[in-house]
């Protein structure tokens, strides 16, 4: 699955263009190396996202293409 469209689903970041955005500006990190929103996340992953002066490191435990909001929480873990 895409890094902007997985950082939708899981609800670390509401919108898509905006999970986008943050990936072309260099905020967000997998493994860490800075990734583009086309990258295919995998199960194991780790997540950094630099949101202003705070930053968020979350562990990739499943994928899913939808998810409510209580299902949400369950693909990722934070580190």
């Amino acid at each position: 699955m895409r890094l902007d469209k997985f950082l939708k689903v899981s609800r670390l970041i509401k919108r898509r263009t905006v999970a986008n955005e943050a990936c072309d500006a260099g905020r967000v990190l997998v493994n860490g190396k800075v990734a583009r929103a086309s990258l295919n996340v995998k199960v194991g992953d780790v997540i950094e996202i630099q949101f202003g002066n705070k930053t968020v490191k979350v562990e990739v435990l499943d994928i899913a293409d939808t998810s409510r909001k209580e299902e949400a929480k369950e693909l990722f873990k934070y580190l």
